[in-house]
């Protein structure tokens, strides 16, 4: 079970810079604006807001391949990034849209899931 755990702690991480990506580097390009449903003006309006919210998935990111480093001593890590990941997707869903809790949030539950029953 824990190597399940950690490879959905993997997939989240790998998720989140992803998401930096098309937030940092791809917001007004036609792969951002097709993942975030935003039109050319709506995107070139908000591309440095979007790129500081691809640094804090960076973070989140960051910090899940951090408890991965860590094997076994970085189990309170892991679950406080997923705990973190979570949250946002919440509260990404509550504001922005619904479909961001099934991409953010889902995933982070079966991670912590998984990794409290290692």
């Amino acid at each position: 079970m824990p190597f399940l755990a950690n490879i959905v702690v993997a997939l989240v991480a790998l998720l989140h810079v992803y998401i930096l990506v098309l937030e940092m580097f791809l917001w007004d390009k036609p792969a951002g604006m097709r993942a975030f449903g935003t039109t050319q003006a709506m995107a070139t309006a908000t591309k440095v807001l979007a790129a500081n919210q691809g640094l804090y998935n960076g973070f989140l990111a960051a910090g899940l391949f951090w408890g991965l480093s860590l094997g076994a001593a970085g189990l309170g890590v892991k679950v406080f990034f997923l705990l973190c990941v979570a949250v946002a997707g919440v509260y990404g869903a509550a504001t922005a849209s619904r479909k961001i809790v099934f991409v953010q949030t889902v995933p982070a539950t079966i991670g912590l899931a998984l990794l409290l029953l290692s």
